[in-house]
C-alpha cells in the first residue's frame, strides 16, 4: 500500500485568484540587487541572493508553503511508499520549456539524472541526492523515484533551486553549462534574454506561462512585461539609485541606510528573516590554534557580540546563539546566553593554553610565534557588510584578549586555494536552506562537502544520519538539539553570529513584492506589479 500526501491540485489554486496578468497593461521595473550571481543555473545554485533569480526563469517540481508544508507546482500531486523508498510524481501535461520543447516525465528523468554526471555538482549529488537510485518513465506525466534509503530532506529538494527544471536540450547544447545564462532553458515566468557581467541581466515575460506554484497571487503569465536587475554592491548606491528613481526596488538596505528609506513617503520596506543557519565563524581544527578548544573558546569570549551588532547593524540584527538560525523549526534556545562575552575568561583561557607572552603590539605569543588566526572570504559571498563586521570582531579580539585575527575578502578562485590548502582558521558561512537539515548535513559531518572545521565526531555523524532519515518532525528536532549542542556548547566548533535578513525597498506603486517562505529571501517577480 502506498499513502497519498494530500494537495491541492493547481486548478483549484485559480479559484477567487486575481485576475490573469495579460488583463492588465504590461510594465517594466528596474530592480538592484546587492551580489552579482556567480551561476544562473539553478542545478548550480550556491548564493541565497540569487535565488530570486532563478526562481524567474525555472520552477521547482514542488513549493514549499507559509506553513513549512509542500504544494504542488510542477508535481500536481506524489506519492510515497510506506517504506519511504519509492516516490511517485504525477505531473503536469500542459508544460513547455522556453525552447518549445515539452516537460514531461523524461524530462524530469533527464534533470536528476545530469547530478549524476561526474563533476556536475557533486555537493548536491553527495547530500541531497546522496539516497538518489533510479528515476523511470512510467508515462509522460507519471515518474517513479527510487531511494536506496529513507530520506527526510527529499521532499525539500524537489521544492528547491536544484530541482529547477531545465530543458534537456539545452543541458546539452548550452555554451557554460555550469553558468547557464540565456542558453540554459527553463519552464518560468520570465526568459532571460540579456546577461552583462557586472552590470545587469535581463528578462522578458513568458507569454504562455500557465503553472504558477501553488499559492501565487495570481494565474497566467507575469504581469510584468520586462524586468532588469542592476548589480549594484554599494548599498548606498542602490539607496541613492532608489531614492532618485532610476530603479524601482531594491534589496539589502542596511541598517545605516534603513531610516532614509522610512522617512520617504513614497517609499517602503519589508524585512524577514532567513531560514536555514545562522551567520558564524567555524573554527578550522586541523591545525593550531583551534586545535586547542580552550582557543576556540578564549576567541568566542573575547568578542562582545551584541556590541559589534549594534554598531555595525544600529539594533537592526538578530543575534544569533545556534548554528541553527532563529527563525528555524530547529533551533534550540537553551543556547541563548550560555558563552561569548567575558574578556577575562578569554584571557584566562589562552594563559591556560600557553598563550602567555605578549608582542610589541601586544599580541599575544607562544615559542616565538603571534596567536594568529586567518579569513579568507570570497567577494561573491559577501552581504550583510560582513566585512565591516569582521573588522569590528578583528578590534575587539586584539584588545580584549591579544589574538591576530587577519581578514582577507578575496576573489573565488583565491579563497578556494586557500580552503583548499588548510590556509585558514575561519570559515564563515550562513546557508539559506528551508530545511536546516540539509545545510547541518553538509556542514558538519566528516564527510560533509563544506565542512571546514574539519571536526569529526561519530555521535554527531550518527544523529545527522538518524535525523536525515526520521520522519517524525519531533524526533529530526530532538536529534538536532544533540548535534547543536556538541558543536557549540560542548566542543566549541561554531561562533554563531546574527541571523540573516533580507530587506526589500520600493517605490509604493510596486506591488506584489513578498518574501520566498522557504529561504525568508526575496521572491521571484511573478506576482509584482505596478499599480496605482
Amino acid at each position: 500500500m502506498k499513502r497519498l500526501i494530500p494537495v491541492l491540485l493547481l486548478a483549484l489554486a485559480a479559484c477567487g485568484a486575481q485576475p490573469a496578468a495579460d488583463q492588465a497593461a504590461p510594465a517594466s521595473l528596474t530592480w538592484a540587487i546587492e551580489t552579482q550571481p556567480i551561476t544562473l543555473n539553478p542545478q548550480q545554485w550556491a548564493q541565497n541572493k540569487v535565488r530570486l533569480l532563478v526562481f524567474n526563469q525555472f520552477d521547482a517540481l514542488l513549493t514549499r508553503k507559509e506553513d513549512g508544508s509542500f504544494g504542488p507546482w510542477l508535481a500536481t500531486a506524489w506519492k510515497v511508499s510506506d517504506d519511504g523508498l519509492t516516490y511517485t510524481l504525477t505531473l503536469r501535461d500542459d508544460v513547455t520549456f522556453h525552447d518549445g520543447t515539452t516537460f514531461d516525465a523524461a524530462s524530469v528523468k533527464a534533470n536528476l539524472d545530469q547530478f549524476r554526471v561526474p563533476g556536475y555538482n557533486p555537493g548536491v549529488a553527495a547530500i541531497q541526492l546522496r539516497a538518489f537510485k533510479e528515476a523511470k518513465v512510467i508515462s509522460p506525466a507519471t515518474l517513479e523515484i527510487t531511494l536506496k534509503e529513507r530520506d527526510a530532506l527529499f521532499l525539500d529538494f524537489l521544492a528547491s533551486p536544484y530541482a529547477g527544471q531545465v530543458s534537456p536540450k539545452s543541458l546539452k547544447s548550452a555554451k557554460d553549462l555550469k553558468f547557464g545564462g540565456p542558453d540554459l532553458v527553463g519552464t518560468g515566468p520570465f526568459i532571460l534574454d540579456r546577461y552583462v557581467q557586472g552590470q545587469e541581466i535581463h528578462y522578458r515575460r513568458n507569454p504562455a506561462y500557465r503553472w504558477p506554484p501553488d499559492g501565487a497571487a495570481h494565474q497566467g503569465p507575469a504581469h510584468l512585461s520586462e524586468i532588469t536587475y542592476r548589480f549594484l554592491p554599494e548599498a548606498s548606491v542602490r539607496v541613492g539609485a532608489l531614492t532618485s528613481g532610476q530603479v524601482q526596488v531594491i534589496e539589502g538596505v542596511p541598517a545605516t541606510e534603513a531610516g532614509l528609506i522610512k522617512n520617504d513617503p513614497g517609499l517602503s520596506l519589508q524585512t524577514a528573516l532567513n531560514s536555514g543557519t545562522s551567520f558564524s565563524y567555524y573554527f578550522n581544527t586541523s591545525h593550531a590554534p583551534f586545535d586547542d578548544q580552550r582557543v576556540r573558546e578564549a576567541f568566542r569570549e573575547a568578542v562582545d557580540v551584541d556590541a559589534v551588532l549594534r554598531a555595525v547593524y544600529q539594533g537592526t540584527a538578530t543575534r544569533a546563539w545556534s548554528i541553527v538560525g532563529k527563525a528555524g523549526t530547529f533551533y534550540d534556545a537553551s543556547l541563548e546566553n550560555t558563552y561569548g562575552g567575558d574578556p577575562a575568561k578569554a584571557n584566562a583561557l589562552l594563559d591556560a593554553a600557553g598563550w602567555k607572552q605578549r608582542d610589541a603590539q601586544g599580541y599575544r605569543v607562544r615559542d616565538g610565534r603571534r596567536l594568529t588566526v586567518r579569513t579568507v572570504a570570497s567577494a561573491a559571498f559577501v552581504r550583510d557588510r560582513r566585512d565591516i563586521l569582521a573588522q569590528a570582531i578583528q578590534a575587539q579580539v586584539k584588545q580584549n584578549a591579544g589574538i591576530d585575527f587577519q581578514v582577507r575578502i578575496v576573489d573565488q578562485g583565491t579563497a578556494q586555494k586557500a580552503l583548499d590548502d588548510d590556509a585558514y582558521e575561519i570559515f564563515e558561512n550562513s546557508r539559506g536552506d528551508s530545511d536546516a537539515g540539509a545545510a547541518l548535513n553538509l556542514i558538519l559531518p566528516s564527510d560533509g562537502a563544506i565542512n571546514r572545521t574539519r571536526f569529526s565526531s561519530p555521535r554527531v555523524d550518527k544523529w545527522l544520519a538518524e535525523a536525515g532519515a526520521a520522519s517524525d518532525q519531533a524526533r529530526r528536532k530532538e536529534l538536532y538539539i544533540r548535534v547543536q549542542q556538541e558543536v557549540v556548547r560542548e566542543k566549541a566548533v561554531v561562533f554563531p553570529i546574527y541571523v540573516p535578513a533580507d530587506q526589500i525597498a520600493a517605490q509604493k506603486s510596486v506591488q506584489g513584492l513578498r518574501f520566498d517562505p522557504a529561504s525568508g529571501t526575496p521572491a521571484n517577480a511573478y506576482d509584482v506589479r505596478i499599480g496605482t
